[in-house]
């Protein structure tokens, strides 16, 4: 079991029900958090698990505009001009920018309790004690094979290990968070779905050893 810390000045945890203006959770997502996980220390012998969810600062959202594309790069024209014909194969910032609101998360700052499973890809070298040293050097020395970020690419993530025995001072805020995306359910490639949980949380923290995902 490790204890990570994370902080930024914004985050950004995208509600998959807004089709247009981005609007984010009130809490990170479980799939974000592993993302953020992978980013410090990633194995093929070994997953994350997220238990709990410490939440350090208030949860205070703030409206801002950003510039995005309106146009994603078309699958059918890459597949046409493999073939030879003339499509276009990339998306033209000046042509396709537009601005589009988004409410999201200010100063945030969390505390993740999580472990990790080995998997059958687990090499004879490869056992739990080994890769916890790992982590917990990488987490020392801020290493990281790729910036996390907070929900977004454009709200990096600070990070650190949380020292062994300090108390963790969480917000004393109590709410039910409503459904929540849990994961991607990759099971089948040829139809990836994702995965739900009811998210309650006591005192700032959010439990998530005992959900029920839904599909």
């Amino acid at each position: 079991m490790v204890l990570v810390e994370f902080y930024g000045p914004y985050g950004c945890f995208t509600r998959p029900e807004m089709k247009v203006e981005r609007v984010s959770y009130d809490v990170p997502t479980p799939s974000a958090i592993i993302g953020m996980l992978e980013s410090i220390y990633w194995h093929p012998g070994m997953k994350w698990v997220v238990d709990r969810i410490y939440v350090l600062n208030p949860i205070i959202h703030t409206n801002i505009r950003r510039n995005e594309v309106k146009d994603i790069v078309s699958c059918s024209n890459m597949k046409s001009a493999m073939r030879g014909n003339d499509k276009p194969q990339y998306i033209a910032a000046g042509l396709n920018i537009l601005q589009r609101a988004a409410l999201i998360l200010k100063d945030v700052r969390y505390v993740i309790e999580a472990h990790f499973d080995l998997t059958n890809r687990a090499s004879d070298a490869d056992n739990s004690g080994k890769f916890q040293d790992i982590i917990c050097r990488r987490l020392e020395k801020g290493q990281c094979y790729s910036m996390p970020y907070l929900g977004t690419r454009e709200f990096p993530a600070d990070f650190k290990l949380w020292p062994k025995g300090k108390p963790i001072e969480t917000i004393n805020d109590t709410r039910d968070l409503g459904y929540m995306l849990y994961s991607m359910d990759y099971s089948n490639p040829e139809n990836i779905q994702p995965t739900f949980f009811h998210a309650q949380m006591y005192k700032g923290v959010i439990d998530l050893r005992n959900v029920e995902v839904l599909r």
